[in-house]
């Protein structure tokens, strides 16, 4: 439909005019996406991704009008909440969770998308029971069947999502991908039909109260091709914030080579 694959050569975004000067484009790549495959940009929700983004650029971002970001890292992530307590920010956490680590989860996030364990489920449930509040969830999906990646075989994913309802601190919203990292369009096309096809297939088969209709897909490289596929939320880093220092192996261990 006229996306293109970009890895690489992301515009750096030192100053206020820089980040303004991306966020303004990457807008008008979710425009042009969206009217492409006749949709409304309104239907689209930008995630900025923050990994590697130090307090003063993520002030930067809030005062050019961004009040969520992503992080993968847990740590990395409540360090920011932390700093950050006096904004009005939600944080959506992106990376695969170690059920060590959902008690701070439930603590600062609002949103989680990268669930694919019940052990996680369960540890995050009744930590958000102690805690008195609820979460909004994806559940993460291994569309491109690449064994260094997290999430659940598509097959999989109907027993999981009935299980979901015992968990009630957990308000699902939907199924997150990473598509296969590589310049051929027509493989990553692949994983984000087929997202849409596991998400059409759940949406018959959830359990009542369970909501499986968002898709978060698509990245910096690749947001324009999910966009066109039905992509309801995209996570948009290096395109916003600049290059990372190192690959995107470091920052997503087990996940993108």
């Amino acid at each position: 439909m006229g996306a293109k694959i970009d890895q690489g050569g992301f515009p750096e975004a030192e100053t206020a005019e820089d980040l303004a000067r991306n966020l303004a484009a990457v807008k008008a790549r979710i425009g042009a996406a969206c009217a492409r495959a006749g949709r409304d940009p309104g239907e689209v929700q930008l995630l900025p991704v923050s990994k590697t983004v130090d307090e003063q650029r993520i002030r930067m971002a809030y005062d050019a009008g961004l009040h969520t970001f992503g992080e993968n890292k847990t740590q990395e992530a409540r360090a920011k909440a932390e700093a950050t307590a006096d904004l009005d920010i939600d944080w959506s956490v992106i990376g695969h969770l170690q059920t060590n680590k959902a008690k701070y989860v439930a603590r600062f996030a609002a949103e989680f998308q990268a669930l694919d364990s019940l052990k996680v489920a369960e540890a995050l449930d009744r930590r958000l029971q102690h805690e008195g509040h609820s979460l909004d969830v994806f559940v993460q999906i291994n569309s491109s069947g690449e064994t260094s990646k997290y999430g659940l075989a598509p097959e999989n994913a109907p027993a999981f999502v009935r299980e979901l309802p015992a968990f009630s601190a957990l308000k699902i919203r939907g199924l997150m991908t990473l598509a296969v990292f590589s310049t051929d369009e027509t493989r990553v096309r692949g994983c984000f039909r087929l997202m849409r096809d596991v998400r059409d297939r759940l949406r018959q088969e959830a359990p009542d109260g369970i909501s499986v209709d968002a898709l978060s897909m698509g990245m910096s490289g690749d947001f324009e091709i999910a966009i066109e596929e039905g992509a309801d939320v995209v996570r948009v880093g290096q395109a916003i914030f600049g290059p990372r220092p190192l690959p995107d192996s470091h920052y997503w261990p087990g996940g993108a080579p």
